[in-house]
């Protein structure tokens, strides 16, 4: 006997929250949209429509890979961020909410008439650059990750939003090569995790995220000690910077910037009252 949609939404729920999976009616709904080829409002509206037996066969296979822990974005293959749909792969790290405190930032630091150009270090993804750019049509950007497995989900992930032309990636070791005041406006999400704290994270994050995409040292502010005279020398005169750090570091970071000679250096807190961005300006 075939389950309907309800039915199937309530046995993915049960088994996910008899595992301790965080979220899991929201999780469950997901996984039964993606294996029915459901919308929410489906579901809602219809939900005694029955599966297939190759639906809840993919279902099972879906709610299997979450049980794992495997992150959801993993699972679908995709993530939302800000106002854009990217691509997502064990290569990248995850677009995450908080994140989004960086692009707000700078989309209200670049108004829509104005044309700059925008470098992204640790580009990944390309969630940040491209969030941005497609708010802004008279900006051009510049991501660079060491990664060449990351540029290519980026790559991707710029052709699917028309914003191929305007945007050029680069495999490369942060601002090393790079010229000096070449850019407008310099984003960056680094690895700010301390070491021996990668361990104790979820295992969501500690098992199926990219470690070069957390790992920062063993104080977790390895790179922004290398970052901070970096962005400041490819800066244009006046230039601005965003970077996202942990939310213990704000101290930390604000004084690197301000030893490498940035002005007007400042945190900004994300939604939760939690410090998550160290912004700043070249003199």
């Amino acid at each position: 006997m075939s389950l309907t949609l309800v039915e199937a939404w309530t046995a993915a729920r049960d088994r996910l929250k008899a595992a301790a999976i965080e979220g899991p009616v929201i999780d469950a709904r997901i996984l039964v949209e993606a294996a029915a080829g459901a919308s929410r409002a489906d579901i809602l509206a219809d939900p005694r429509r029955p599966l297939s037996d190759e639906q809840v066969a993919k279902l099972d296979e879906l709610v299997a890979r979450r049980l794992r822990c495997e992150p959801i974005s993993h699972i679908l293959g995709r993530k939302g961020f800000w106002t854009i749909m990217v691509k997502v792969t064990p290569e990248v790290l995850t677009p995450r909410p908080e994140t989004e405190t960086l692009v707000e930032l700078v989309l209200r630091e670049l108004p829509p008439e104005r044309p700059f150009n925008l470098l992204d270090l640790g580009v990944g993804s390309g969630a940040i650059l491209l969030a941005i750019l497609a708010e802004r049509p008279a900006g051009k950007g510049l991501g660079v990750d060491f990664s060449e497995d990351a540029l290519a989900v980026a790559r991707e992930n710029a052709a699917n939003l028309g914003l191929g032309g305007r945007v050029a990636l680069l495999r490369g070791d942060w601002a090393t090569g790079l010229g000096e005041a070449g850019f407008d406006f310099v984003v960056a999400n680094p690895p700010y995790v301390r070491t021996a704290d990668i361990a104790t994270l979820s295992p969501e994050v500690r098992d199926h995220e990219p470690w070069l995409a957390l790992d920062g040292g063993p104080d977790g502010l390895a790179v922004y000690r290398r970052l901070a005279p970096e962005i400041l020398r490819v800066l244009k005169s006046g230039g601005q910077f965003a970077v996202e750090i942990g939310h213990d570091q704000a101290a930390a970071v604000e004084a690197l910037f301000v030893a490498a000679g940035a002005i007007e250096v400042a945190t900004i807190r994300d939604l939760a009252h939690r410090d998550r961005v160290v912004a700043g300006r070249r003199p």
